[in-house]
This record gives C-alpha cells, sequence and structure tokens, in this order.
C-alpha cells in the first residue's frame, strides 16, 4: 500500500501568517519525502477569507515544494481546470514536471463553490452541471493532447487550437508540414514548451464521488480518488469502477486497482487523546463542507437520519475517520486493505485548527509505528506491479 499526504492547508486565524504556515507544509513535505510517502497532494481553492482553504495555485505550491525534496512525488487534489485556460495549464504542468524531474500527478476536479467560478469562469459555474460538464470534459482531452504530443490540434465546443487563419512566416522556423499547411501557410498544429518530463503524459487522478463520475473516470481510463462515503458505500463505488474499468480494456481488473482514498488521520498514545488533540479540528472542517453536501455522503446503504442528526465525533468517527492508538489505526487501515484491496491512501492530516506541533506528533506517529505494519506489501505490490508511474494515476469530479 502506498501512503501520501492530502494537503489541504487551511487555518481559520492563519491568513496573516502565511508565510508560517508555508514553513509548516516545507518541513512536513521534507519529512515525509525522507520517510518513504509516495505523494503530497496540495488543494486548489480561491477567496476563501474564512480561512478553510489557503491555497490557490497547487502548481506554484508543487514548485516549490518540488526544489526542497527528492524523491516524494508532487500532485493537485486537484487542479479546478474549468478555471483554468486549457493550454496555461497543460504548460504549467509541463513545467512543474521538469522542474521536479517527473515527479507530478496531475489532479483534475470540475469545481465545487458557487463563488469561485462566478469570479473566475462564469460559464463553468455549477448552476448549469451539464456546461460545467462539457468544459471540464473538454478540457481533459486537450490536457492529454498537448501533453502526450510534439505537436497537436484541438476544435471543439469550446476551445479551437490553433485558430482558423493564424498564418506563420518566419525565417528561423522553417516551414514544415509538421505543423503547417503548406500551401496555405496557415499553423495546423502548435506545440507546448516545455514538454513533460514523463514520457506520454504525467499521470491523471479525477476526484470522484458519484456514480456518473466513476464510470467516466474508469471509462476514460483516468484512475480516481474518493473521499467521504463509508466502507458500505465505498464497496459499491470500488466495483462499479472495477467493472467499468475491465469493460473498457477488455480483461478483468483487480478490485482497488487506479483508485485511492482520503481520510482524515491522526494517532496518539490513546484514543482519548487523539480525540482531545483533533475532534474540534476536524469537526470544522465537516461542517465547513457539510453546510453544501448535507450528512447523505456519510451515510450507510439505505440509511436515514433525522433533522435533529448532529454532526459530532461519534457520528462521524466509525464512518470516516482514521483516529486512535497505532494499533487502532492500523487495524483501520487494514480493515480497507481487506474489504477493497485499497492501494493508495492519502492521509488528510492537515486539518483546520490543528497545532502544527500536534499534526508532526501524529504524522511521525503514523510513521514510525502504522507504516512498517505494511512494509511487506508495499514491497510485494512493487516488485509483482508495473514500474509505469501511469499505473499509480488521481482526477476530481463530481
Amino acid at each position: 500500500m502506498k501512503f501520501s499526504i492530502f494537503a489541504n492547508l487551511s487555518g481559520r486565524d492563519r491568513i496573516d501568517e502565511f508565510d508560517k504556515v508555508l514553513d509548516e507544509v516545507r518541513e512536513q513535505a521534507v519529512y515525509c519525502d525522507e520517510n518513504g510517502y509516495e505523494a503530497i497532494w496540495f488543494t486548489e481553492h480561491h477567496f476563501g477569507h474564512e480561512g478553510f482553504e489557503l491555497i490557490a495555485n497547487p502548481i506554484l505550491m508543487g514548485a516549490d515544494i518540488a526544489a526542497r525534496t527528492k524523491r516524494i512525488r508532487i500532485g493537485q487534489a486537484a487542479n479546478v481546470i474549468t478555471f483554468w485556460h486549457p493550454l496555461r495549464l497543460a504548460e504549467d504542468i509541463a513545467m512543474l514536471d521538469q522542474l521536479s524531474q517527473g515527479r507530478v500527478d496531475v489532479g483534475l476536479a470540475r469545481g465545487l463553490y458557487g463563488r469561485e467560478a462566478a469570479n473566475l469562469n462564469p460559464l463553468a459555474d455549477r448552476k448549469n452541471d451539464a456546461q460545467n460538464r462539457a468544459i471540464y470534459e473538454e478540457t481533459v482531452e486537450i490536457l492529454k493532447k498537448a501533453l502526450s504530443n510534439k505537436f497537436f490540434s484541438h476544435k471543439g465546443e469550446f476551445y479551437e487550437f490553433p485558430p482558423k487563419g493564424l498564418k506563420w512566416n518566419h525565417p528561423l522556423s522553417p516551414s514544415t508540414s509538421e505543423f503547417m499547411n503548406m500551401d496555405t501557410n496557415e499553423i495546423e498544429k502548435i506545440s507546448i514548451i516545455p514538454p513533460p518530463k514523463q514520457k506520454d503524459h504525467p499521470p491523471f487522478w479525477q476526484m470522484v464521488e458519484s456514480q456518473r463520475s466513476i464510470e467516466e473516470a474508469a471509462r476514460n481510463e483516468l484512475n480516481a480518488v474518493l473521499w467521504m462515503p463509508t466502507l458500505e458505500h465505498l464497496k459499491e463505488r470500488f466495483k462499479i469502477y472495477q467493472e467499468t474499468l475491465s469493460a473498457v480494456k477488455g480483461k478483468p481488473v483487480a478490485m482497488g486497482e487506479g483508485l485511492g482514498l482520503v481520510r482524515p488521520v491522526y494517532v496518539a498514545e490513546t484514543m482519548e487523546q487523539a480525540r482531545e488533540d483533533a475532534e474540534q479540528a476536524v469537526l470544522e472542517n465537516y461542517k465547513w463542507v457539510s453546510h453544501w453536501r448535507g450528512l447523505t455522503p456519510l451515510l450507510n446503504p439505505g440509511e436515514v437520519v433525522g433533522n435533529e442528526q448532529e454532526l459530532d465525533f461519534d457520528f462521524l468517527n466509525p464512518r470516516n475517520l482514521i483516529f486512535g492508538t497505532p494499533e487502532q489505526v492500523t487495524e483501520k487501515i487494514q480493515e480497507l486493505k481487506d474489504e477493497l484491496n485499497l492501494q493508495n491512501l492519502l492521509l488528510w492530516v492537515n486539518l483546520s485548527g490543528l497545532p502544527h506541533e500536534k499534526m508532526m506528533k501524529s504524522l511521525k506517529l503514523f510513521t514510525e509505528k502504522v507504516m512498517p505494519n505494511f512494509v511487506e506489501q508495499t514491497t510485494t505490490e512493487k516488485i509483482g506491479g508495473s514500474a509505469d508511474a501511469k499505473s499509480s494515476q488521481v482526477v476530481y469530479s463530481n
């Protein structure tokens, strides 16, 4: 099993000390780089004066971390690609891949918050879900072309590259049919510079939630990451992905292949200490998210709760959290491994309001007391699995 960090940097009272937030995540990233973690994933959110999401550009954040680390992979969880110009995003991803010597994993999402889309790309507002989805799918298509080919072209509903009628004539750029129409001198293909370091294209990851998005990710052979569902619902979602991907590939695919899971994690000497340290922090994060999503994503199949049900620790812990002693945390992860054949676990440890010192103490306990329990599995997977980076791909979409 591979362990990574889901770094949703946050803190309601920390905007005015953002430089300190950056120093803390740098310490975390260097520690994880030196202690066997697979990747660190940075989120993208905008205009969050409340402090729950503090990174507007995960690629720029990744460039800083890439310069301070040697082996850990650098991911985005995710780029909200409906807010980006596709070519600019492709160029920035390729540049980060070069700066990191081929350590980039590309996370993709459609976007969630209305105030973000309304200010960055009104066409992508989720109030028009069909149009948002269409922009997302076309952007994914463009990213694949741009990051996989020396020269490419695209004509779709929203974008056309290069535009029709664009002519080119320069003595230091000889005319060639590789990218031009030799009769009209019009450019027919373009090339992003630099190309990515990884051949073909860096691994893509799609963040998914609904059955539709899971099926779409599998049909496009994009791997996927889930977050909120309970174990019982995860079994259904993992099965949907497995069956869809198997049909696309024309051969059986193992349960859990190509999938990852985000879970809040906190390790302490006792469960009581874990709860004392991190209960308020994790609840604050979930209350922020559940304002829009409600409690439905946290329910088991067929379960119904009344309006009086509160989002408290006793409700959340058995459904979604990996909290407790090293032994309890190990047991919960082993259950995910046994039931789902989970291969990629993204640890959400940067909880809003949790002091950095406590987060690092928990992370070190996880590294020293929990990860060794899965070393044999990790080694076996590496020996028996593909060395191709694309075998462990992530993209967010609802």
